[in-house]
């Protein structure tokens, strides 16, 4: 089985989308730090980014990030500790909890998002408007079956 290479010894598309997904993540990270984040791992920062506007519960933290509730559990303690997320009481059950960022954690977002957004502009000017929106559409239709969020 090849899972690295296509037939002309190039890295198959599968290879080349995980390079193009790292590159901005890794982007988002440094923002991350650059905005004063110094604590936060890369574990912690790939989590808060699943952190949905009003909040989410730990278990779809979990899910989305393809880990145990445990280590989700773990990893919202050390960002509430730190003061980029706060548990607030869920409106659709009394009982659970959601996780929702701090203004101090909105405030990396928005750092790691203005710098993916930056790339974004890159990859654009490389790529041409025309070839960018296609990427861009093919990626939304890919998602219908890719993300079971969506």
């Amino acid at each position: 089985m090849q899972t690295t290479t296509s037939t002309d010894d190039q890295p198959n598309v599968g290879v080349l989308m995980y390079v193009a997904a790292r590159s901005l993540e890794a982007r988002a990270y440094d923002a991350v730090v650059a905005a004063g984040a110094t604590d936060v791992t890369p574990t912690q920062a790939r989590l808060m980014a699943q952190v949905d506007p009003d909040g989410t519960r730990t278990v779809t933290l979990a899910a989305r990030a393809r880990i145990t509730k445990q280590s989700a559990g773990f990893l919202v303690d050390q960002l509430e500790g730190s003061g980029y997320v706060e548990r607030v009481p869920d409106p659709a059950d009394g009982r659970a909890k959601r996780v929702r960022l701090t203004a101090r954690g909105r405030a990396v977002g928005d750092a790691a998002d203005a710098v993916v957004a930056e790339a974004l502009g890159e990859w654009e000017q490389h790529l041409g408007a025309s070839r960018m929106r296609e990427l861009e559409a093919t990626m939304r239709m890919l998602r219908q079956v890719t993300d079971p969020w969506a």
